[in-house]
């Protein structure tokens, strides 16, 4: 099973009907997708009545991945010792049980800066990590491209399936060490995750930049999405469900690629029949 969605749902605001308050935007995306990456966890993590909220809002099918608060992927540079950090791990486990009590929880994102290389460290961190949330799918999205370049790519690989975790599949610029290729392997039975980050090479790696926004200012044509195609439906055949997610989160840059996707794919999406909005009738998403 495909399902196609994005990273966060709060970001589209051209996709939600003009008089659709904040609070129901979440009902009405799962109307079109049933799946969403959460990324609000990783800047802070919300309270577990915040989440309930969000698990009542869709279906029990829904699926829900959940992006690691960035103090568990060392993006504040501290040192990898998961018991320096139990604190924030415990709170983690507390924020995201509501998606389990309604089995919607599908993995934990565990997006590792660019300046994470591969190292004995860090993969003892990461064995640790795994082992924290053995219940639980944790899904591993490495940025620095040590942890691939030559016979290192088949070791990393090896070692997430050992691991049973999910080797997050990445479509991003080539820009430099902060970067790894689109490695289309799958390391776990029961999940493929794959991150389309867009191909902005100029922005990519650019400090200073005026929002995260410019980052991801990427919109895939209907011939780079429609290459992807094979690449998904071969992960389909050898995984119970591959999500496909647009984080190119630029004005609507990744609701058009998801629908677009879709398509492509001829995957249902959830349907709908709300009265003030249907995405057959905004054909501007895919102009």
């Amino acid at each position: 099973m495909i399902l196609c969605g994005t990273c966060a749902w709060s970001d589209h605001v051209r996709f939600y009907p003009r008089r659709l308050q904040p609070g129901d935007r979440l009902r009405f995306y799962a109307k079109h997708f049933s799946v969403v990456e959460v990324d609000t966890t990783y800047y802070a993590l919300p309270k577990p009545d915040t989440v309930r909220v969000w698990a009542n809002a869709v279906a029990d099918n829904f699926a829900f991945d959940v992006k690691a608060h960035r103090s568990m992927t060392l993006q504040d540079r501290s040192v990898p010792n998961l018991k320096d950090k139990l604190d924030v791990f415990a709170a983690f486990r507390e924020t995201t049980a509501p998606f389990r009590e309604r089995n919607q929880l599908r993995a934990l994102l565990f997006q590792f800066p660019p300046w994470i290389a591969k190292e004995a460290r860090i993969k003892d961190y990461i064995e640790q990590c795994r082992e924290h949330f053995a219940s639980d799918l944790v899904a591993v999205e490495f940025r620095h491209g040590s942890w691939f370049e030559g016979h290192e790519m088949a070791a990393t690989l090896k070692w997430l399936r050992e691991l049973d975790a999910v080797h997050v599949i990445v479509d991003e610029p080539q820009a430099g060490v902060g970067c790894v290729p689109l490695i289309a392997e799958a390391t776990n039975r029961r999940l493929a995750l794959v991150r389309f980050h867009g191909r902005n090479g100029d922005t990519w790696a650019k400090p200073n930049l005026s929002s995260s926004g410019e980052r991801f200012r990427y919109l895939y044509s209907q011939e780079e999405l429609r290459g992807f195609v094979p690449m998904l439906q071969e992960l389909d055949s050898q995984v119970l469900e591959v999500h496909a997610l647009m984080n190119n989160n630029f004005d609507n840059y990744a609701i058009r690629g998801a629908i677009a996707l879709q398509r492509l794919l001829g995957v249902d999406a959830t349907g709908t029949d709300d009265a003030d909005w249907d995405v057959e009738q905004a054909e501007w998403l895919l102009d």
